[in-house]
């Protein structure tokens, strides 16, 4: 498995791909959230993940490592201000590990049916 948590060969196409990295509820949550939206302020970001300064910072710095997430800053006013914003790698990841998970659900919800 690589360090973005993409797994190696052997996974079903259509049944997604997991991806550890959002295997961390508040890394999860953060990239739920920035899914629909354009860049996200830092204090909204944490204050919808309900988790810390530090957390959001920790798991944020993570996924920007990753290439998953675009970091921004900048001031508004004379306050400096920080920004989020899924990268296109990151978007498809979440997708896929999205579907993965669907995929989890189905398995539970449908065994297979046998004699």
């Amino acid at each position: 498995m690589t360090a973005a948590g993409r797994p190696g060969a052997g996974a079903t196409p259509d049944a997604g791909q997991r991806h550890s990295i959002f295997e961390t509820g508040p890394r999860l949550a953060l990239c739920a959230l920035l899914q629909g939206a354009d860049w996200v302020e830092f204090a909204t970001a944490r204050d919808l993940v309900g988790v810390s300064d530090s957390a959001i910072s920790k798991h944020s710095r993570t996924l920007e490592d990753t290439g998953y997430l675009e970091i921004r800053k900048g001031s508004v006013g004379r306050r400096p201000r920080t920004w989020f914003r899924l990268s296109a790698d990151g978007r498809a990841a979440l997708r896929d590990h999205l579907a993965w998970l669907a995929g989890l659900r189905h398995a539970i919800d449908d065994p297979p049916s046998g004699p």
